[in-house]
């Protein structure tokens, strides 16, 4: 379920993407009179609508995903605030500039900041971050733990790259659906491939 609150976001600016892509005229219209006091020359046009908008509402959307989490009294993840952020910054230079390439750097940032806070901790303080997250569900020994910390960077390392790949080779409707369904796709398939790797190596339960 955490997997599917995480992926929300992306799957709005998925559908709304879609949907003004397909009413182009419609998209131009409304991006123009919703946002044409944030777009320099204060026109969009309809090849630049769909991503405004989709951009609007992934914004939105992760700004609504913390204030639910607030409103029920939960803590916020680190991460959830980088991607505000993130999302924020980039979103409101792809508004101003009506340019598609600034949102398209978000993934690889976040994936990049979410690599890289793993490897520091190990690196620099000693923590693990995935154990941290998970030690408490399954007993594994500590080189166990670090090979699954470093696969987690490694992976986050290489969705960064792929991401740009895609954003920066293909069309920009290819990179909505990959950002979505490859995403998505590809982080369910290496989720699968660690709960398989960790269940080789739980410690057995000796306190029974």
């Amino acid at each position: 379920m955490k997997i599917l609150f995480d992926f929300l976001p992306i799957a709005l600016f998925f559908g709304m993407f879609k949907y003004a892509e397909g009413h182009k005229d419609w998209a131009a219209g409304a991006a123009t009179d919703w946002l044409g006091f944030m777009v320099s020359g204060g026109i969009v046009g309809p090849a630049e609508a769909p991503v405004l908008l989709a951009t609007v509402v992934v914004i939105v959307a992760t700004l609504a995903q913390i204030l639910w989490i607030k409103a029920r009294g939960r803590k916020v993840d680190s991460m959830l605030w980088v991607s505000l952020a993130l999302v924020t910054a980039l979103g409101s230079a792809t508004i101003y500039f009506h340019s598609e390439s600034f949102i398209k750097w978000k993934p690889t940032v976040l994936y990049w900041v979410m690599g890289a806070s793993l490897l520091v901790g190990d690196l620099v303080f000693r923590k693990n971050g995935i154990k941290s997250l998970m030690g408490a569900q399954m007993s594994l020994p500590d080189a166990v733990w670090r090979k699954v910390n470093f696969s987690w960077v490694g992976f986050f390392a290489v969705m960064g790259c792929l991401n740009l790949w895609v954003a920066f080779n293909f069309p920009t409707s290819t990179w909505v659906n990959f950002k979505l369904f490859g995403g998505m796709g590809l982080m369910l398939v290496f989720i699968l491939a660690q709960a398989f790797f960790l269940n080789k190596h739980i410690k057995p339960d000796t306190t029974s």
